[in-house]
């Protein structure tokens, strides 16, 4: 595949507070990706960055072979939706696609005015009037219609209720498959955005914990049900991130692929295997880490 971002070194700082600590990526072109983390994780200002929009402390930022910094060509081929995107106070939606159309060369108003329909937008009504939702939908339907060769989404849907998510979830695999291109989502909601990704990067303080396809990291962990001395008993040695236990059974999520031996030795103990969602595994790992992370500051 061909790289479209390389980062390497990222550090960002505000004065004591690391927001980016040494972070390296390569993202490629034509893949969906899913930037996660918790809140202050670092994934606004790794976007931010990316866009030009703020400044590295250090480390080195190449978007298309150059730096993104007031760089025209580099620019123009991107486009970057976040949830708390301001507007001029007379701007009404009309006004924003306008703009946008003007910004990006393929744009697609007939896929813009599909999606208006779709999430029943009030067109002349000021942008400073609309709802949280509908806020969500203009940003939305920019990064749709854009069609630039990388789209970050920075949580912009989080106004939209279910059903409007959805739409924008059919809607940009449906446009993805027919006009492929780098789609960067940074979202919470794991769960419902999992089947969309292809790739997935979680950050956590600043740092990447996960940096990996998204079928890979579905197989790195089972969660083993049964009786808790058989659980122990197949779980020793393995790394456990997380247990729970009612009684005399025992849930135990472990780390690492299955063997046909060990499914056999699952089976001898009459324990039940459970797949693990890519939330679930998003939050133990990243709960590991800051607790190897705390204990390595108490240590020092």
């Amino acid at each position: 595949m061909t790289s479209v971002i390389d980062v390497t070194g990222l550090t960002k700082a505000y004065r004591e507070t690391v927001a980016l600590d040494d972070v390296s990526l390569h993202l490629d072109e034509n893949v969906i990706y899913g930037l996660l983390g918790r809140n202050g994780a670092g994934k606004s200002t790794l976007m931010s960055i990316l866009t030009a929009q703020n400044f590295a402390t250090s480390g080195d930022v190449q978007v298309f072979g150059e730096q993104p910094y007031e760089n025209a060509r580099v620019l123009s081929r991107m486009c970057f939706v976040r949830e708390s995107q301001r507007y001029p106070d007379a701007f009404t939606p009309r006004h924003a696609f306008a703009a946008a159309a003007m910004c990006f060369e393929d744009w697609d108003q007939s896929l813009a005015d599909d999606l208006v329909r779709e999430f029943r937008l009030p067109m002349k009504r000021r942008i400073k009037k609309l709802s949280r939702g509908q806020l969500s939908a203009v940003g939305v339907i920019i990064g749709l219609a854009a069609r630039a060769e990388i789209t970050f989404f920075d949580e912009p849907y989080l106004g939209l209720d279910a059903v409007a998510r959805q739409i924008f979830y059919d809607r940009l695999l449906a446009d993805y498959a027919e006009h492929p291109r780098t789609i960067v989502l940074s979202s919470h909601l794991i769960d419902e955005v999992a089947n969309l990704l292809e790739h997935v990067i979680v950050l956590d303080e600043g740092r990447v914990i996960i940096d990996a396809s998204a079928d890979d990291l579905r197989g790195r962990a089972v969660t083993i049900v049964g009786d808790s001395t058989a659980v122990e008993r197949f779980a020793a040695g393995r790394e456990i991130l997380h247990t729970e236990s009612l009684g005399r059974v025992t849930s135990a999520t472990v780390l690492g692929t299955l063997t046909a031996d060990d499914r056999a030795r699952l089976a001898d103990a009459d324990l039940e295997v459970a797949p693990v969602s890519l939330q679930q595994l998003v939050v133990r790992l990243t709960q590991r880490d800051e607790a190897a992370h705390t204990a390595t500051e108490v240590a020092s």
